[in-house]
């Protein structure tokens, strides 16, 4: 078995800014853990692609991930988890979680009628309405695809008039089932708080799968004895597009502007990085 150093890095992995959600989690749950932050960039949004591509795709990156040596990987992105999560699991021996099992878990003690808003794929898979009703078949469940909230989200465009309206859109059929609970089925989807905050009623429970894929990390952490406890070295952010951009929208949520570099995935070859933004 290999020999698991515990300043090894735990790897992120989204299609953009989304993932920033669980790495704030993982900053505030486990200080002590350095990361690894991949987001393929140039190939999002991930939400209307086929499930042989997304699972093409995360093959690639945690390959890549590996050969960076990371010792688990959270699957940032509802996304992936939902189509290509138990295949991925099965041809790597790393640790890979998903958010969709946390945040079912969670949903179903805390609501009954509950809404999810997700990407297109992810709502088409059903893979949370399985996840909570294997959990609790008394649970009902409704999900609701948003292809526009991630190019809004990644374009800066939150505080915009429009994305408001988008997101009147998107909830009304969940508030005409009044539902009790709304799941954030996006790790982009939590960067929209304000906004979908201000159309739920106040008895409405919000759930951002982001603390919740954590703490499992955490808890497999210490279960396979791999916790960190030194001081974390500054978190590696990686692209597939453009450094400079992701850099732009990232720096409103991390609160300084990340030094990001360019990688150039190879579905053969172990993948090389290039150009970083300084």
């Amino acid at each position: 078995m290999k020999t698991v150093d515990s300043r090894q890095r735990i790897g992120i992995f989204d299609s953009g800014v989304g993932g920033i959600t669980v790495l704030r989690e993982l900053y505030r749950q486990l200080p002590n853990e350095s990361v690894l932050y991949f987001a393929d960039t140039a190939r999002l949004p991930y939400g209307s692609r086929s499930p042989e591509e997304i699972c093409q795709f995360v093959r690639e990156i945690i390959n890549w991930m590996t050969h960076q040596d990371v010792k688990m990987v959270l699957l940032a992105c509802n996304t992936s988890d939902a189509l290509a999560l138990s295949q991925i699991q099965s041809e790597f021996t790393l640790p890979i979680l998903g958010l969709i099992l946390p945040a079912a878990r969670v949903a179903v003690q805390q609501g009954r009628r509950i809404g999810v808003i997700a990407t297109p794929a992810t709502a088409q898979s059903n893979a949370y309405r399985q996840a909570i009703q294997e959990i609790n078949p008394n649970r009902q469940v409704w999900q609701v695809g948003c292809p526009e909230f991630v190019p809004l989200v990644e374009q800066n465009r939150i505080q915009d008039p429009y994305t408001r309206e988008v997101a009147e859109q998107y909830l009304q059929p969940l508030l005409q089932q009044q539902i009790d609970t709304l799941v954030y089925g996006c790790t982009h989807y939590p960067h929209l708080d304000v906004v979908i905050r201000t159309l739920l009623p106040s008895h409405v429970k919000l759930i951002d799968p982001a603390a919740h894929v954590v703490s499992a990390a955490a808890q497999e952490l210490d279960l396979l004895g791999q916790a960190s406890v030194m001081p974390p070295v500054a978190t590696r952010f990686c692209v597939s597009g453009s450094p400079k951009k992701f850099a732009q929208v990232a720096q409103r949520w991390l609160g300084c502007t990340p030094r990001v570099e360019r990688v150039y995935l190879d579905p053969v070859n172990p993948p090389m990085v290039a150009d970083a933004l300084p």
